[in-house]
Parts: C-alpha cells; sequence; structure tokens
C-alpha cells in the first residue's frame, strides 16, 4: 500500500532500532532522597514535593511576616554542570551541560501563597562532538528554557485551591512509574537524570479536600505537556537524540524513517481530568484515582511508503498521542522492620507496535495492567535495601508484538554510607523474561555545605528489542556538581 508522507521526514534504510520490551512502562530515576528513605506518614500530606526543597516555603503553625516587601525577593535554586561520556563503540561525549535553575516564593495577604521557578540550560556536547548528531537533534538539545513549578495557592476552610504549572504525584515506587500518571517527563536521557531533573509539570488547576484522615483530588489539565521524547536520526546517517525509543522495524521491508511528532492541540476536547481519594485507615495509607487524559507517551502509527516515492519500500512512523482511560490505587503500610509499598493501574485505549506488514497501521488495541509490589528494609546503619516485583499484562496480546503477553522484571537497591558525607549506591532493573538489564553504581560526596559531587556509571545489556538492551551501545561514564543557594 502506497502513500504519501506528510511533513519533514527522517529515513534510513537500516532499520536497526526497536521498541522497547515493556512498551509504556517508562521508568525513571528517583533523586536520592526519594530512592533512599520510605515515607512515614501521620496523616495524608497536602501537597506533592516540589521540583526542588529549597524552593518551598517554611511550613509553620501560622503564618509569617514575608519580609520580601522590605528586602525584595528572595532568589533560590541551584547551578549544576553535568558531563557524560560514552565509551561502547563510537566512544563520544554524550553530555557537557551547565543548568542553572531559580525560584522564588511568598505570600498574597494572610493565606494565599505564590511560587515561580525557571529553569535554563547549555548543552556544549554540540559544540564537542560537532559531526555525530543530526541538525534536529541539536537544535533540539542544544539550550533549553522551561518553566518550572509556578502555580498560586488559595486556602478555603477544608479546601485548597493549586492554579498554575504544578507537579501532581500520585505514585512514588523505587524508579519505576505506575500509578504516577499525571507527570510528563523528558526522557531524551531515557531514567537516567535525577528525578528533579526528569519531571516535567503540567499546567493545570487543582482543588483538594482534607478531612480528618481523608483527602480528596479534583484535577483538571486544561494545557497538556506530554512526554519529550527528543528527535530521531536523520537521513545523513547522524545519530539521533542518545536515547530516542524506535519502534520495531517491519518485517519484509527494509527501509525505516519516522516522522514529525504530531503534538496534540490545545482545545477544549483534549484537555485531562481526574479524581483521587486516598486516606488512612489501621495504618495502611490507601488511595484509588481514574484519570482520563492524552496520553503522555506517544504511540508510533506506520505508514508503508512504496516506490517510486521512496527508493526501498519504507515502514513511516509517525508518533502520535492517543487518548486513554486509567484506574488504579496505590497502597504502603510500616511495619517497623520493614516498609511495604504497592501500585497497580488498568489503562484502556492504548495501542501497540506489531512487525506484521499486513496490519495496516502497525497497531492493535490493548487493555493492560501493571502492578508492582516492593519492601524496603534497614540492613545496617545508614543503609538500605530495597527489593520490587513489577509485571504487566496485555489483556488482547498479539504474537507479532515484541513483549510477551506478561512482561515481569524486578528491581533491587543498595545504598550505604562508609563516611558521614560520602553514599555509595548501586541499583539494578532487570527483565524475567529474558537477559535484559540496566546496572547503576554511584557515589555522592556532599564534599561542602551547599555542595553535592556525584560519580555514576550506567551499564546496559540485553537484545535490541528489549527496553534495555536496545541502549546496549549507550554505556557511560558521567560526573554532576552542584552548588544549591
Amino acid at each position: 500500500m502506497a502513500a504519501e508522507p506528510s511533513g519533514d521526514v527522517v529515513s534510513s534504510a537500516t532499520g536497526d532500532h526497536y521498541s522497547p520490551s515493556i512498551r509504556g512502562m517508562v521508568l525513571a530515576q528517583k533523586d536520592d532522597d526519594d530512592l533512599l528513605v520510605p515515607m512515614k506518614k501521620a496523616k495524608p500530606e497536602k501537597k506533592e514535593p516540589a521540583d526542588d526543597d529549597l524552593l518551598l516555603p517554611a511550613k509553620t503553625d501560622k503564618p509569617a511576616k514575608d519580609d520580601r516587601t522590605e528586602q525584595g525577593i528572595d532568589l533560590k535554586g541551584f547551578i549544576q554542570g553535568e558531563a557524560a561520556y560514552a565509551f561502547r563503540d563510537p566512544e563520544h561525549w554524550s553530555k557537557a551541560k551547565g543548568i542553572l535553575e531559580l525560584g522564588s516564593n511568598g505570600r498574597l495577604g494572610e493565606s494565599a501563597k505564590w511560587k515561580v521557578s525557571a529553569r535554563a540550560y547549555y548543552d556544549a556536547v554540540f559544540d564537542i562532538e560537532k559531526n555525530f548528531y543530526a541538525p534536529a537533534v541539536k537544535d533540539d538539545q542544544r539550550h533549553e528554557f522551561q518553566w518550572r513549578e509556578t502555580y498560586l495557592d488559595i486556602p478555603a476552610g477544608e479546601w485548597e485551591f493549586r492554579l498554575g504549572r504544578q507537579h501532581v504525584i500520585w505514585g512514588e515506587m523505587i524508579a519505576l512509574f505506575f500509578a504516577d500518571v499525571v507527570s510528563a517527563r523528558d526522557l531524551r536521557e531515557f531514567i537516567l537524570p535525577d528525578f528533579d531533573m526528569l519531571r516535567i509539570p503540567q499546567w493545570a488547576a487543582r482543588a483538594e479536600y482534607f478531612k480528618d484522615d481523608f483527602h480528596a483530588e479534583l484535577l483538571w489539565v486544561p494545557y497538556v505537556t506530554v512526554d519529550n521524547v527528543g528527535k530521531p536520526f536523520d537521513a545523513s546517517g547522524k545519530s539521533g537524540a542518545e536515547f530516542y525509543m524506535y519502534p520495531p522495524q517491519t518485517s519484509g521491508v527494509p527501509g525505516y524513517a519516522i516522522a514529525d511528532l504530531e503534538k496534540p492541540t490545545h482545545k477544549l476536547s483534549n484537555t485531562n481530568v481526574g479524581l483521587r481519594v486516598s486516606g488512612l485507615t489501621s495504618g495502611w495509607d490507601l488511595s484509588a484515582f481514574y484519570y482520563h487524559s492524552v496520553d503522555i507517551q506517544p504511540t508510533f502509527y506506520r505508514t508503508i511508503i512504496a516506490a517510486p516515492v521512496a527508493p526501498v519500500p519504507t515502514a513511516l512512523f509517525t508518533p502520535r498521542h492517543d487518548k486513554i482511560d486509567q484506574i488504579g490505587g496505590t497502597l504502603s503500610k510500616d511495619f517497623s522492620d520493614f516498609l511495604l509499598k504497592g501500585e497497580a493501574v488498568f489503562t484502556h485505549g492504548r495501542k501497540f507496535n506489531v512487525t506484521r506488514l499486513s496490519q495496516d497501521d502497525g497497531l492493535v488495541a490493548s487493555n493492560t495492567f501493571d502492578w508492582i509490589a516492593g519492601l524496603e528494609f534497614t540492613p545496617f546503619a545508614d543503609g538500605r535495601f530495597n527489593v520490587q516485583l513489577f509485571q504487566r499484562y496485555y489483556a488482547s496480546h498479539d504474537p507479532d508484538m515484541i513483549p510477551d503477553r506478561t512482561e515481569s522484571g524486578v528491581t533491587l537497591l543498595l545504598s550505604g554510607k562508609p563516611r558521614r558525607n560520602v553514599e555509595v549506591q548501586g541499583l539494578l532493573i532487570s527483565s524475567l523474561n529474558r537477559s535484559d538489564w540496566l546496572f547503576r553504581p554511584k557515589l555522592t560526596w556532599n564534599l561542602e555545605k551547599n555542595w553535592r559531587w556525584v560519580f555514576g556509571v550506567d551499564v546496559f545489556h540485553g537484545p535490541t528489542t528489549g527496553l534495555f538492551g536496545q541502549y546496549d551501545d549507550k554505556d557511560r561514564v558521567y560526573t554532576e556538581l552542584r552548588y544549591s543557594f
């Protein structure tokens, strides 16, 4: 079947890029504190963590007098330098980034609060590796400005209203997104950046109700933000974004191309709505939610381009964002000797790629059920050990899908402090269906007050169709130096 491509098209005849084995189960590395410290709640929290605790107003029993009117705006934030070197063939610098984040907060009157924050960066890797990356990648990732959490809080008795750009965090498992369905993510470096760098706030209106141990949220996202997946390779043969998630090659079709992303239009019918309720009962922290949304992750629609439009038959994939519905819940309980957490999500409306040529758009629809359970222990002083088992079940599995009907995996995290200001950590995330894993040893040195220096290695292994194996040649060493003020 021949068709004319629409928009700008990048192409390659190699077709050696594939989709992750657990499509849609996107992973995210949390920051050090979120990874290692179990949350013990005496009552439902009123707000989720912000971009950076440095930017949050101090919590007091009574509103303190705000002296900003006399001394001006108090800016807080951080300056961070990042460098990464990919040491597999072809060896290259993959990051040389400088980042600045600034923010401030204050009060309007006696009760309303405001916060403004923004982040900007410049990545000099495109000046160092001038001929390695495709031009579209350079344009997309060389520099960026982004509004971070920027909102107004208005309390009204047992209700609180937050209007503006904000984080809405409904799940909190280590290293994995399951119930955390609202947040968009910057996936141009896959899961590798810290938690506070990965998550992208949503422009939203949220109403929260608090009564004793009960908490309810009503959410409306009128201006949807979706995952940033970067730019793919192009016809020049130069590299695309380091961790672009390519769809699978089509059987019997030699050509392979990725069209421009079709972003969702900002109109009323493309807004997201959600409801979440939570509470404490007999020491169990329980929640349930429903979320109707434009999917934050893209679905790759396929069109076959035949001669004479293309030199060889080519599978053209166009990433789009479909509408989905999700129902889920979370639980957690502190048993003194260990902390138990779990999350589950049922998703309706997603489509998944198949490799057979006879499927018109290369997609089949399937409801999915995802769940995860985790235990965290303190085996020694200043140490943490966490283990999680996770699984995805495809209700309408197709034999030409890359993943199995049931995909299972495990995460293992061990950390400790050999010295007061030094922390060592090892994180392993692995599939149980095949030899497909990511290992991340890391050392964090809090060398001075407000200064943090990180050294680490990211090692991928697995088949090219695996979630981690697709990046088997992206192993890298990295370092990060941050000054917070």
